[in-house]
């Protein structure tokens, strides 16, 4: 199985902009979770069930483009995910950790 990914750019156009924070404004971690959970949907794997494990590592400024990376399951069955930036030389993480799928039968 191969990774799925997907570039993304968040417009600094975004309601969520504003108040995150006036005058210098940063993508929020919660809008980030919100894009791997997007690409996972329309990449046909599915909802986000869960998020067991997120780090932040870097902060997302608006207009910029980046790329979020979902790996096949492991053995537990969770996907190792990362989120990374790419307007540098060399891509830079942003974000990493592990999430699991909604199943049948599990609640959303």
């Amino acid at each position: 199985m191969t990774p799925v990914t997907a570039t993304r750019r968040i417009p600094d156009s975004h309601p969520s902009l504003p108040g995150h924070f006036p005058g210098q404004p940063v993508v929020p971690g919660v809008i980030i979770l919100e894009t791997v959970d997007a690409v996972a949907r329309e990449s046909g794997l599915g909802p986000v069930a869960a998020l067991p494990r997120a780090k932040f590592l870097a902060p997302l400024l608006p207009e910029v483009d980046f790329r979020v990376e979902i790996e096949p399951p492991g053995a537990s069955g969770l996907r190792a995910f990362r989120v990374v930036r790419l307007d540098a030389e060399t891509p830079e993480p942003l974000c990493s950790g592990q999430l699991r799928l909604h199943e049948d039968g599990q609640p959303v």
